[in-house]
């Protein structure tokens, strides 16, 4: 499970780059159309005001090498929150769905960790 935590924790920080810029953009693109869609903002919500993906990477990263389940109910919620935010609020913007599935699975990776771990 540590090389889990690692490899996640880093590709979840770099996503949190490509899904702000990418949200930005749909964002702007939902202002601009005047069309009623929230998915570039639900977008931005996972990846800015929270910063859950940021956060999760990090905690990934920094408890990897820990055995005591803080970490794991941390990475739990926080990739578990964006996952949940992120399915709810996509829309026309099918990108969002993709990346709550990457939280879906990061959390399903932590519920796992934390079972094997007793």
């Amino acid at each position: 499970m540590k090389t889990w935590k690692l490899v996640s924790g880093i590709l979840s920080m770099i996503l949190f780059v490509i899904v702000t810029f990418q949200s930005c953009a749909a964002g702007v693109a939902n202002s601009l159309e005047a069309n009623g869609e929230t998915s570039g903002s639900a977008g931005v919500f996972v990846a800015h005001v929270s910063v859950l993906m940021l956060a999760g990477g990090i905690v990934s990263v920094a408890t990897r090498n820990s055995e005591k389940k803080g970490g794991n109910i941390a990475l739990i919620v926080l990739f578990g929150l964006a996952a949940l935010v992120g399915f709810t609020g996509f829309g026309s913007f099918s990108d969002l769905a993709i990346w709550s599935g990457w939280c879906l699975i990061n959390a399903a990776w932590a519920v796992a960790a934390m079972i094997k771990s007793k």
